[in-house]
């Protein structure tokens, strides 16, 4: 029997989470609802740009941070 498709665990935000194996960040944003178009995240205190979320594959252990814009005035 092989643990290939055992999920993984991250923390978000400081909340641990588990996911399945293989997915990117665009998935788990996805996943959380997230607004695409409104937030920024960090994987392991390094940000990642937008264009590379669908080839970001999260890993166990990874640590991800997500920052929604805020209007102000």
């Amino acid at each position: 029997m092989t643990t290939d498709n055992a999920d993984i665990q991250i923390s978000v935000n400081d909340k641990p989470m588990s996911c399945s194996p293989m997915l990117n960040l665009s998935a788990l944003l996805i996943q959380l609802e997230m607004p695409l178009q409104a937030t920024a995240v960090a994987v392991n205190d390094d940000i990642v740009p937008r264009h590379q979320w669908d080839s970001t594959l999260l890993s166990s252990g990874d640590r991800i941070a997500l920052f929604q814009a805020i209007a102000g005035g």
